[in-house]
């Protein structure tokens, strides 16, 4: 994690994002090939059907008390528990509130496309799960921060299990990911009107 969050914060703004938008088109490339190879077209619309109480109730629901605990263990917690050496406030703190939701929604698209929709499908919660953690390298140095992307990853895919509509993950996912990372971008501006 050292290592990596000493290269971002190395890195011009410009060079974070297309390192991002990298990862996320690997990631969409990685789903969509191995839909094309696992599911037939019925299977693959399954993943996608949309059922608005779902979405709301599992998806908007679910969101909201994941964020209720992170805040209340960011307020109870010490700060050095959530410190990633500062990749997420690199990647979030200069965005316009639009790039934001653009971004959390790719990062929502692309990460449940893959690790829910095809990965947990083909091989199982445990499975997708791992490699969901895994990807998010950073945090391995952390236990506090792995141990909340395992639970969220767990739980992501309880929900999928759940309801069988990716809608519902990606809902939930977007949700968390882009008030966590609005929450940075008002700091910012917090900070810099004081």
């Amino acid at each position: 994690m050292k290592r990596q969050s000493e290269q971002i914060r190395h890195m011009t703004d410009r060079e974070v994002l297309f390192h991002l938008y990298l990862t996320q088109a690997l990631l969409l490339a990685a789903a969509g090939i191995a839909s094309l190879l696992l599911f037939d077209g019925a299977e693959w619309r399954r993943l996608w059907r949309f059922a608005a109480d779902d979405v709301l109730i599992y998806g908007a629901g679910g969101a909201a008390a994941v964020l209720a605990v992170e805040f209340w263990a960011m307020r109870c917690l010490p700060n050095d528990w959530y410190d990633d050496g500062g990749v997420n406030e690199k990647i979030f703190r200069r965005r316009s509130v639009p790039h934001i939701v653009f971004l959390c929604a790719l990062i929502a698209l692309a990460e449940e496309w893959l690790f829910r929709g095809v990965v947990q499908t083909h091989w199982g919660l445990w499975a997708a799960s791992a490699i969901f953690a895994l990807l998010h390298v950073r945090y391995l140095e952390k236990w506090f921060l792995f141990l909340l992307v395992v639970l969220l990853s767990l739980f992501l895919g309880v929900l999928y299990e759940q309801t069988g509509s990716l809608w519902v993950t990606v809902t939930a996912h977007f949700l968390i990911d882009v008030v966590l990372a609005l929450e940075i971008c008002l700091h910012r501006g917090m900070e810099e009107r004081e």
